[in-house]
């Protein structure tokens, strides 16, 4: 092996040969890797005494840093190479050919039918998220949560319980063209019978410098909404979890001063007739990594242009800190207490107006005061 070796060559090599070492952060890394990797942040690779009997292969997310690091590598001793394409060359090549659509389908049927199927059909059930005659613009954005989403509507369809229609829908906002090549082939691996189209949303951010993720993000919902109703829908579908909204309710009780939830369902206020429904609602997110995993699927983690360098998407660095230690501190509680999760959720199912200082509707602030004297 040279200095440099492309995935390509790597999947041809025996594991044997070479340990990989990813050095992008522990987020990315866990979101999804190459088999057989060790994860040991950029920021400590160096510091970290490595294998020396085995040629050790430096992986970032698109080969970008990583050369220098393998240099250093072999500067200090080690027989190292640099993955040139890194892992979003490595997964391109594993995904390029690969059709898994009956063992994916059958996992949904079989092994996750109670923790993730049941989760989802109680959700549309309970919250009346799809309704006869609706025709639903599946959004995808690449990652897990997404995809599963769209399987779990293609599941739905088949039951033909009462007719609806499914629109795939994949809004390319300036991807790629490693993360574009993700998507679609995951999608075709799968069988999902996308839409993509396009649209310059990153550009157009690119020199925002606060709040961009925000702002990224409302100018994609504004988008989807458009392009969904442009085809004829109703409603969008986006893929938040459970996880998703027991932590947005603690950022508003820690962080927001206010106690409110990220609703399963909501009319759209801009464009008229259109509602927005989560189906994955009810479902966590360790049996979404667990579904991944048994399926050995990989997803983007981001495809944010401006993570292309390998780093992780934090542009809006608070933002992205407050929902990390909020994810940190429910997992922290749930170790002492495997209510709490559950707790959360349903504090705001059982919200007391006669017991909270005041409370806010569509007509106003309204204080205990006000009718505290009233029989």
């Amino acid at each position: 092996m040279n200095d440099k070796i492309t995935a390509e060559e790597l999947i041809k090599l025996s594991p044997d040969e070479y340990t990989v070492v990813d050095i992008r952060d522990p987020a990315a890394f866990e979101y999804g890797h190459i088999t057989g990797a060790v994860n040991i942040p950029q920021d400590k690779v160096l510091d970290t005494e490595l294998p020396r009997d085995k040629k050790l292969i430096i992986c970032c997310k698109s080969g970008i840093i990583s050369g220098e690091i393998a240099d250093t590598l072999r500067d200090n001793g080690y027989d190292a190479a640099d993955l040139s394409d890194g892992y979003a060359g490595w997964l391109d090549i594993t995904l390029r050919d690969r059709m898994i659509t009956e063992d994916v389908e059958k996992s949904l049927r079989k092994k996750f039918k109670k923790s993730i199927w049941c989760r989802f059909t109680k959700a549309i059930n309970e919250y009346q998220l799809v309704q006869p005659g609706d025709k639903i613009a599946v959004c995808i954005s690449g990652g897990k949560d997404s995809m599963l989403m769209a399987k779990l509507f293609q599941e739905l369809k088949r039951h033909d319980k009462f007719p609806f229609e499914v629109e795939f829908l994949v809004m390319d906002p300036g991807y790629s063209p490693e993360n574009r090549r993700v998507i679609e082939n995951n999608a075709r691996s799968m069988s999902i019978p996308i839409k993509v189209f396009e649209s310059d949303i990153f550009d157009s951010v690119f020199n925002i410098e606060k709040s961009p993720c925000y702002v990224c993000a409302r100018m994609r919902r504004g988008y989807l909404y458009s392009h969904a109703k442009a085809l004829g829908c109703n409603k969008i579908a986006l893929g938040h979890h459970f996880d998703d909204v027991i932590e947005t309710i603690l950022m508003g009780m820690l962080y927001g001063g206010q106690v409110q939830t990220m609703m399963p369902k909501l009319h759209s206020t801009n464009f008229e007739g259109m509602e927005l429904i989560r189906p994955l609602y009810l479902i966590r997110e360790a049996d979404i990594k667990h579904w991944r995993d048994y399926n050995d699927l990989h997803f983007i983690q981001c495809a944010c242009k401006f993570t292309d360098t390998c780093t992780t998407c934090d542009p809006d660095t608070r933002s992205v800190s407050k929902r990390m230690v909020v994810k940190d501190l429910i997992a922290d509680l749930s170790k002492r207490d495997p209510q709490i999760e559950k707790n959360i959720f349903r504090s705001v199912e059982n919200v007391n107006l006669a017991t909270v200082i005041a409370y806010k509707n569509k007509e106003g602030v309204h204080h205990f005061l006000d009718t505290y004297d009233v029989e």
